[in-house]
């Protein structure tokens, strides 16, 4: 009985930190499984001339000039519009998702930019609440993202 009220208020407490964003890789893990793996897969790898894969892409995003500032809004606005990466090309419509809480989209990106084989390039730091909050009162959307799409990206 000891150990079943002990597994249960571990459950209860890790529920709770997740649930109050502490854990900014735990929420971003939590919020891709919900409204992204379905789409970019659990590895992150896409589905080739679906939808792109975010493995190995996200930092080349994050390294662009501007692709910091890009990736926020894609996550606020959504995009809409033909992209090339890796020599493939996509067109398929990414939703937004502004639904979503700054703390929320910053755990997300901050999931992406560091899981498989992605890391933030040298110098860059996590994505923070306020970050996103600044990228969402320029209220971005799909139209605006894809023309500010980084041109060493296009």
């Amino acid at each position: 009985m000891k150990k079943f009220l002990l597994s249960g208020l571990t459950l209860w407490i890790g529920s709770s930190v997740l649930g109050s964003g502490a854990l900014a890789q735990g929420s971003g893990a939590r919020v891709y499984v919900a409204y992204c793996q379905g789409c970019h897969q659990a590895g992150g790898q896409g589905n080739k001339g679906i939808f792109p894969p975010l493995n190995k892409h996200v930092p080349n995003i994050l390294a662009a000039k501007g692709g910091r500032q890009y990736l926020a809004n894609i996550m606020i606005g959504g995009l809409q519009g033909p992209i090339q990466v890796s020599g493939v090309k996509y067109n398929q419509v990414m939703p937004a998702f502004s639904q979503l809480n700054d703390a929320d989209l910053a755990g997300l990106l901050n999931y992406i930019s560091t899981s498989w084989d992605n890391k933030f390039p040298k110098g860059q730091k996590t994505y923070t609440a306020d970050e996103i909050k600044a990228a969402r009162a320029k209220k971005p959307n799909a139209q605006t993202n894809y023309k500010a799409r980084p041109k060493t990206l296009k």
